[in-house]
């Protein structure tokens, strides 16, 4: 983790001391006071609920070197931190300030950074690769979901100081959300997973879309003297060309393409998938080296995620062999596709972590894909960040679930569960077959119970609709 003097946090950041030694030296980054070690820095951000800087005092004596605040410190403040040794600091605003220290560190770091983004996939693409590069060298990767403007820059300085390869997942939600990400990070080499439709309702359009997730080039720099930056993506998906040609190409930096096409430098071919949902292929990489392997997760649309991270690893020195250990023995960040056993004998595709249009077709195919002798039950939860797209966004998933033959459709929210609904059976779903629910609540009172043993469940929804719960409640021995 960063070790700095406090005469140094406030050379790179743009704060004000207000006390405190200027050569203690501080280490490690917190923003939640009961994290605070000996020595740590605690940032206090101010939000809607709760307000970090009245966590202050509590940080000061837990230890904390060093305190950055977003408001000028009382006089009982100052001197309670004059008698801890622990400095105080004014800034205004405590999100950059953690990008810019998080930035000095990365540049102090010997490490190659490696940036993954995309609309939908990056976890998986991440969590591989991370796998696959620890078996030649030292990783720090972010954990979880820590991928925006607050946990990246503390992923990054929570890495130990021998870091080899430095993994970072970056998400937004906004323009210009992933420039300064990449600003912070200046990866060597990244990948964007795909141009969706997650955040079309803040960005107004996938061109757009495409735009934000491109940004992650304006960060990129050359893991070594003599060396180009390289950007990985799908040689199939619609925006690559208008990614490459408008601001990789312009940038200097390389491309390599994954895909099933003959073009592409990275290639899948006899994509298959076992009765247990696994799916098997022959990985053939760009210097002609070949491997028959399966991805221990459910359902093909692992296949690319994967395949994005081996390109990278195979590049960066891990073996076909190694690639292919990882890969027969991968486990992903729950809540995403995992197959579960209710309580009942059932199995559920626990797929609740987040939903968009596009992740939402790949978890009804493998609803459709793995073996069933009882039910098949797609359980489906309102997507957010749509915007005016919404209503058309819904109906499509719901009418593309009428086309699974499924047994039941469980639609769960208000007027896009309704458009789900009312799509399937525009599509001729029986009315029978499908059900609204306005919550998790109402879902768990009516569905929790009625399941039989041999029926296979699928529960995909946004995370603020919850189903998590209901899975929870169903799984729950």
């Amino acid at each position: 983790m960063i070790e700095i003097a406090v005469k140094d946090i406030e050379r790179v950041c743009d704060v004000q001391r207000k006390s405190g030694d200027e050569n203690r030296i501080c280490k490690g980054c917190v923003i939640d006071s009961r994290q605070v070690q000996p020595d740590s820095i605690f940032v206090a951000f101010s939000g809607e609920r709760v307000d970090g800087n009245s966590f202050a005092p509590a940080a000061i004596e837990a230890g904390a070197g060093a305190v950055v605040l977003t408001v000028e410190p009382a006089s009982d403040l100052i001197d309670l931190a004059n008698e801890h040794g622990c400095a105080l600091f004014t800034c205004e605003d405590p999100m950059e300030f953690l990008l810019s220290l998080a930035h000095h560190y990365r540049m102090d770091l010997n490490a190659t950074v490696i940036g993954v983004t995309g609309s939908i996939g990056k976890t998986t693409t991440k969590d591989s690769l991370a796998k696959m590069l620890a078996c030649r060298y030292r990783v720090h990767v972010t954990s979880g979901n820590f991928n925006n403007l607050i946990g990246m820059p503390l992923t990054i300085l929570a890495a130990p100081a021998d870091t080899e390869m430095l993994v970072l997942e970056m998400g937004m939600n906004a323009t210009g959300e992933i420039a300064r990400l990449t600003a912070c990070a200046r990866p060597a080499y990244a990948v964007i997973t795909k141009v969706g439709t997650s955040h079309i309702g803040m960005l107004g359009s996938r061109e757009n879309i495409a735009r934000a997730k491109a940004e992650i080039i304006s960060g990129m720099m050359p893991a070594r003297e003599g060396e180009t930056p390289l950007l990985v993506m799908n040689g199939e998906d619609d925006f690559t060309p208008f990614i490459r040609e408008g601001f990789a190409d312009p940038a200097g930096v390389d491309v390599l393409l994954c895909g099933s096409a003959a073009s592409d430098d990275v290639r899948v071919s006899d994509v298959r998938v076992s009765d247990e949902g696994q799916p098997y292929f022959t990985l053939t990489f760009a210097d002609g080296t070949s491997l028959d392997t399966h991805v221990a997760l459910p359902g093909a649309q692992a296949v690319i995620n994967v395949v994005y991270a081996a390109s990278i690893a195979h590049r960066l020195g891990v073996s076909a062999k190694e690639i292919d250990s990882v890969l027969t023995s991968l486990q992903i960040t729950g809540r995403r596709q995992e197959v579960r056993r209710a309580a009942c004998g059932a199995r559920v595709i626990d797929d609740t972590y987040n939903a968009a249009p596009e992740s939402m077709a790949a978890a009804l195919d493998l609803l459709c894909s793995l073996p069933c002798e009882g039910a098949r039950i797609a359980i489906l939860g309102e997507m957010g960040e749509l915007g005016d797209d919404t209503e058309r966004l819904h109906a499509l998933t719901g009418a593309y679930a009428a086309a699974k033959k499924l047994s039941t459709l469980v639609c769960v929210g208000g007027e896009a569960a309704a458009a789900m609904a009312a799509a399937a059976k525009l599509m001729g779903m029986p009315d029978d077959q499908i059900f609204i629910v306005s919550d998790t609540d109402q879902l768990i009172e009516r569905f929790s119970s009625s399941f039989c043993a041999s029926d296979l469940v699928l529960a995909k929804g946004s995370r603020a609709v919850g189903l998590d719960r209901f899975v929870e409640e169903v799984c729950a021995c």
